[in-house]
């Protein structure tokens, strides 16, 4: 029987302490090692709260964590350094995203995307772009997604992993 132990935890920052250390006490893992493994997954989240579930197996001693993520706006906003989105996305544009910081949203966002390249991941993340009235790369997000699908960005997104 698996134990499922919850907790929010600031990312890259986990420690040994509340609330994971006491929770995870009983389930006989190594701590240090759950700690390690949860801030490799989180360090994308310096400074933000993560929900992070650990899935316990006390017969092996084997552990699972899964990160949840905040949505895509909410890391765009973070990457623009603003507090919110348009209220006239067509017509009013609040910020301007770089294709490197497109790729380090869509990066962070990995887990839930259903994208199979870095490419279509950026896609998607142009998309939330399109209602939140932010630009990229200098253009409105409509104009982007058009110019990466006809391959005007290809060389942005040769050599980084996906």
């Amino acid at each position: 029987m698996t134990m499922k132990i919850d907790a929010l935890v600031e990312g890259g920052k986990a420690s040994a302490g509340p609330p994971l250390g006491p929770a995870l006490g009983p389930a006989g893992v190594n701590i240090g090692q759950v700690v390690a493994k949860i801030n490799e997954k989180t360090k994308a989240f310096a400074g933000m709260k993560v929900p992070v579930v650990v899935v316990v197996d006390p017969a092996t001693k084997s552990f699972e964590i899964e990160v949840g993520t905040p949505p895509a706006s909410a890391l765009i906003l973070k990457e623009l350094g603003i507090d919110k989105g348009s209220g006239e996305a067509r017509t009013t544009f609040v910020g301007d995203l770089t294709v490197d910081q497109a790729a380090k949203v869509a990066g962070m966002k990995k887990d839930s995307l259903l994208a199979a390249s870095l490419k279509a991941a950026v896609m998607e993340i142009s998309g939330t772009c399109v209602s939140m009235g932010v630009k990229l790369d200098g253009k409105p997000a409509k104009e982007f997604q058009a110019a990466v699908a006809k391959g005007d960005y290809d060389e942005s997104f040769k050599g980084q992993e996906w």
